[in-house]
């Protein structure tokens, strides 16, 4: 028996038939050992559960294994993966198995859904034995306002959302989740591709409408394709942070049409957060983690930026055109035009140089992923005055950082 069970840890530590970084040996070695052997596993914690019960299997304690999975499958009855190693446990009593996921001990789960489980069990695994660095915050200038609370940053190489909280006025860590994104992967191009895009979106209010079973419990809006994104061509739309189907706990790594799921459980947690509406989702590629060089870095480029605005303000007020202008950089677009047409436009404006006040509030700055060049999103409140006109908006720009100076790629209506 002892030998079998091995056996088919070996298989599962080697998802899809694919050898991992690590196997049944590397669970029994060292600081890795001393973490599973120490670690105090939450009831409710699904991961948790999920690997007590390898780990029970790879120490020969399969009666232990069969006890976790079940109260795995009790805390999530719709957790497809734990249905499918209870499976190949009770098969393993019996033979040596070949594969994870064998799919004559799969309870009433067929291949290719198998094939989906394995990558699931690869990626969640893959993430709780890594470095997760859930005590650092990701190397992305990151500003809340003051009508803001919390961030969201998706990372899809992990296929992890993690929930960061202001505090203090910096950012703290409170939670992350798994979640499945696009069938082909991240960089969506054009609609029906089946990607999750990359960039910073804005979570819309919970949809009333009724929705089908597959979008779970919940669905959120982003706001792609984005300014950006539209400018670059990229079309599709009806990207979401939705839950899961009624029957399933959760879906594979790659398994949507591009949008972000998360499990009905784990989409009720952010609930409170998310129904705010303009939660801000940052959505990267290979998230990278700041370092205290970094860190620093980071506050000189955010003062920096945060002077420039405070300058291009300045200089809109004095109606100096040239000065105004010099903001904004050649590769300027906004929803009529280019940066000549709007350089025209505001020359005409300010050719008498009207009397005019410019105040802006509640700042929020957002690092832009996975770009070829630096580019932060900026909104803010602007409330203008003038002899003949007084407005109050919302307003998002893009700032763009070329030839070391910060500069307005895109100015528009948030």
């Amino acid at each position: 028996m002892y030998d079998r069970t091995t056996t088919f840890l070996t298989t599962v530590i080697t998802v899809a038939l694919i050898v991992l970084p690590w196997n049944a040996t590397a669970l029994n070695q060292g600081s890795m050992a001393n973490q599973f052997l120490n670690q105090r596993f939450s009831k409710d914690a699904i991961d948790d559960l999920l690997v007590k019960s390898l780990r029970e299997i790879s120490q020969g304690k399969h009666k232990q294994a069969f006890v976790t999975i079940n109260e795995l499958i009790k805390t999530a009855p719709n957790f497809k993966l734990g249905y499918l190693i209870r499976g190949d446990l009770i098969a393993a009593q019996g033979r040596a198995l070949s594969a994870f996921g064998d799919p004559s001990a799969a309870e009433s789960i067929k291949e290719p859904e198998i094939q989906g489980l394995r990558d699931e069990a690869r990626a969640r695994l893959d993430y709780y034995l890594s470095d997760k660095k859930v005590a650092q915050l990701p190397n992305l200038l990151a500003k809340l306002s003051d009508k803001q609370e919390h961030l969201i940053v998706v990372d899809v190489a992990s296929t992890r959302l993690f929930l960061y909280k202001k505090v203090d006025g910096t950012l703290k860590y409170m939670a992350d989740y798994y979640v499945t994104i696009g069938k082909n992967g991240a960089g969506k191009q054009v609609q029906g591709d089946k990607r999750t895009p990359l960039g910073v979106y804005f979570a819309g209010k919970k949809l009333t409408q009724p929705l089908e079973d597959m979008y779970g419990d919940a669905a959120y809006p982003l706001n792609y394709p984005n300014e950006l994104d539209q400018h670059q061509n990229k079309n599709g739309n009806g990207i979401w942070l939705h839950g899961t189907p009624s029957n399933t706990y959760s879906r594979p790594p790659r398994a949507s049409d591009g949008c972000v799921v998360l499990s009905n459980p784990d989409l009720k947690a952010l609930e409170p957060i998310l129904q705010m509406g303009k939660t801000p989702v940052i959505i990267t590629n290979n998230l990278e983690w700041l370092s205290a060089d970094k860190a620093n870095f980071q506050q000189d480029e955010q003062k920096q930026l945060q002077t420039s605005i405070e300058q291009w303000r300045s200089d809109w007020v004095s109606q100096n055109s040239d000065e105004y202008l010099s903001h904004y950089s050649s590769k300027f677009f906004y929803i009529d035009g280019d940066y000549q047409k709007w350089a025209d436009y505001k020359r005409s404006v300010q050719l008498g140089k009207p009397k005019v006040s410019v105040a802006i509030r509640d700042i929020s700055m957002f690092s832009y992923p996975n770009f070829d060049q630096p580019i932060v999103v900026v909104n803010f409140e602007q409330e203008f005055k003038s002899a003949s006109l007084q407005n109050k908006m919302q307003k998002r720009q893009y700032w763009l950082y070329e030839n070391k100076q910060w500069k307005i790629i895109y100015e528009g209506t948030a």
